[in-house]
């Protein structure tokens, strides 16, 4: 029997989860999913430029687990490039660091800590608040409750 998985430590959620090339329809394209370790891992490695020793520390994971992740990120990123599918960002075994916070009325995003809340836009005060972490469903570990 496998021993489960340990949550991998992810800093925020992507603001964009899906993507898919001009002009074509969802139903026309193969769909691809990285899983949200996936998509941290190239962010730390490709984007960052960290080390994957210094990026396996900041996921609170083995460097060679890092570099298992970024070779299967890679490869679906470039089949998403090269062969026109679809790419879904989503699922995984994680935790946020931190959420983000958009006011659905003037756009404006706050980045917090995933154990503070807000209530309302410091920009114009609405209420109408979308959390980006939330909306994983990973845990109730990183959802943050209004």
């Amino acid at each position: 029997m496998p021993r489960p998985k340990n949550n991998r430590i992810v800093h925020q959620p992507p603001f964009f989860t899906e993507f898919r090339p001009f002009g074509r329809s969802d139903r026309s394209t193969e769909k691809i999913i990285l899983n949200l370790d996936e998509f941290e891992a190239i962010r730390l490695a490709d984007l960052v430029g960290m080390s994957h020793e210094k990026a396996a520390a900041e996921m609170e994971i083995s460097r060679s687990t890092f570099s298992r992740l970024i070779e299967k990120s890679r490869k679906k990123m470039a089949e998403f490039i090269f062969y026109g599918k679809s790419l879904r960002i989503y699922g995984g075994n994680i935790h946020f660091r931190r959420n983000i916070i958009q006011c659905a009325d003037c756009g404006h995003m706050y980045s917090i800590s995933v154990n503070e809340t807000m209530t309302q836009c410091p920009e114009c005060y609405s209420k109408n608040l979308l959390n980006l972490a939330g909306g994983f469903g990973h845990g109730e570990c990183c959802r943050v409750k209004y």
